[in-house]
């Protein structure tokens, strides 16, 4: 079996619409600010995984989006959530906790068995 060093990237795949809607819910954000707000929370987000997936929340209502012309450069398209979106954030911030309780608690129980 193949292991990888880090399996962060699949864990980030797996909660990357979360964690997009969570951004833009504090604020307007457009798709660059997002990768930097990643790289400051420590998480390597690539724009190629970015901007397919703003445009899935898109397509399912879950954004919205406003053009804002640049100071000096060009327009950019700041996105926020929807009703639907912020409804949905609600949902699965909830998911979340209990889920990454349940797997914490397995995962502190087992590290502190003595082999």
């Amino acid at each position: 079996m193949e292991e990888t060093p880090t399996p962060h990237a699949q864990w980030l795949r797996g909660v990357l619409d979360m964690c997009l809607l969570a951004l833009m819910a504090k604020a307007p954000v457009y798709g660059y600010e997002m990768t930097v707000q990643f790289s400051k929370a420590g998480l390597d987000v690539a724009d190629g995984s970015i901007y397919p997936a703003l445009a899935r929340l898109r397509k399912r209502q879950l954004v919205e989006v406003e053009r804002r012309t640049g100071e000096g450069g060009p327009a950019r398209t700041y996105y926020r959530p929807s009703e639907a979106g912020l409804q949905l954030l609600q949902s699965w911030s909830l998911d979340w906790k209990e889920f990454t309780s349940s797997i914490s608690s397995i995962v502190t129980h087992t590290a502190r068995k003595e082999p």
